[in-house]
């Protein structure tokens, strides 16, 4: 593309949220006809955000993969924006999630490590901060959340259920969600309790070790439902609830690629070859607190490609509906990529240019790799190297 042309399509990430923010108002100002009734109003906007777990600046094509196969977010970008320089919240998940729910950067939001509450879950957000589901649905939004929480134990004011989401379904504990077969997942409803929703098939080491403390936590004994397939599933089913009536927010803070490095059979089939090896010299990971894996370097790459079909199923979800172009679509990551479970990010170039990995305050541990899709309102093919961070979403 000519450089000039690239300039003047260029838009930064406060001018596309500032469109949105537009939107919302003009179509929340209900205008008054002749007869003071309410004249008819384009529906608000939705949006949906998608956040990868561990994924690095390099780990897709849009951003210079070239092992990984990710055609749908290749689409993203070129029917949308890549931003080039937008930063996660923090090195690690739980921080990063409490910035982009609050809004207040990392010296002020309540949420600022890793902090375990046993027997299952994480510190919890307080009930008495703002959060972005919360302003959301002031706004008359439904709000959803499908995925990894880690803001709060079941039952504490920090649940998805008592922080603005009308539905929640996944994992509430960082520390299950390093397994992906586990034996149940959370459902969440405010008023309710959290319900345990099991996952047919799925059989877990129990034990009472420190890396397993969790009832049905542990690497899989028996393999039967994917549990990021089962997340989808009920996101997929939430836009189709909601499309044409309500607008709706859809938070999607799925598992892929954190360890443990692990994929469906179905999954693993590109990256092996006829007599089942993987493409790619490996180096198998014998196990520990993750679970073992013989070919570590196709279950990545798998798990990738994985996540990057999750991401067309929403947007042909949306196109199945007509709804696309009255939704605006992110996708990022709540940090860099992580070198646990057997990962190797040396190979994959998963930082690309950058230095540092998770857990490291360099730009690979926190610059992350970011697309926005709106067809007809976000540039095709437009690219934008404005600094934003997560702290960014909710205060602009």
């Amino acid at each position: 593309m000519d450089s000039n042309v690239g300039r003047e399509t260029r838009v930064t990430l406060p001018q596309l949220i500032s469109i949105f923010l537009l939107l919302v108002l003009v179509s929340g100002c209900e205008e008054q006809s002749a007869d003071n009734e309410p004249a008819d109003q384009p529906q608000k906007p939705n949006i949906v955000y998608i956040l990868a777990d561990d994924l690095g600046y390099g780990d897709i094509g849009p951003f210079g993969q070239e092992k990984i196969a990710t055609p749908n977010l290749d689409r993203m970008a070129a029917e949308g924006m890549k931003l080039t320089r937008h930063y996660s919240g923090s090195t690690v998940c739980a921080p990063s999630r409490s910035v982009l729910m609050t809004g207040l950067h990392t010296g002020h939001t309540p949420i600022r490590g890793n902090m375990e509450h046993k027997p299952i879950g994480q510190a919890p957000l307080p009930y008495a901060v703002p959060t972005l589901a919360e302003v959301l649905k002031d706004a008359g939004y439904a709000t959803g959340a499908f995925g990894k929480w880690g803001l709060g134990y079941p039952g504490s004011e920090g649940s998805p259920s008592r922080q603005g989401f009308d539905l929640f379904f996944g994992y509430n504990d960082q520390r299950r969600a390093h397994f992906y077969y586990p034996e149940f997942l959370f459902r969440e409803v405010p008023g309710q309790p959290a319900e345990r929703v099991p996952l047919e098939g799925n059989v877990v080491e129990n034990t009472s070790t420190p890396d397993f403390p969790h009832p049905g936590s542990g690497p899989p004994v028996e393999r039967g439902v994917y549990s990021q397939d089962a997340i989808v599933e009920e996101a997929l089913t939430f836009i189709d609830d909601h499309a044409g009536t309500d607008p709706f927010f859809l938070y999607m803070p799925l598992n892929i690629p954190h360890a443990s490095i692990i994929a469906p059979d179905v999954a693993m089939e590109p990256y092996l070859d006829e007599n089942g090896e993987s493409m790619f010299e490996e180096k198998p990971f014998q196990g520990g607190h993750y679970t073992r894996q013989d070919q570590p370097r196709a279950a990545f790459a798998a798990m990738v490609t994985l996540l990057d079909r999750y991401v067309g199923q929403v947007m042909e979800k949306l196109r199945e509906h007509g709804i696309a172009e009255n939704t605006l679509v992110i996708f990022t990551s709540d940090n860099g990529p992580h070198v646990e479970g057997g990962h190797d990010p040396d190979f994959f170039d998963s930082n690309g240019p950058l230095r540092g990995v998770k857990r490291d305050l360099y730009e690979g541990g926190i610059r992350v790799p970011t697309l926005a899709w709106w067809p007809g309102t976000v540039p095709e093919g437009s690219e934008s190297d404005h600094i934003s961070a997560f702290e960014d979403m909710m205060p602009t």
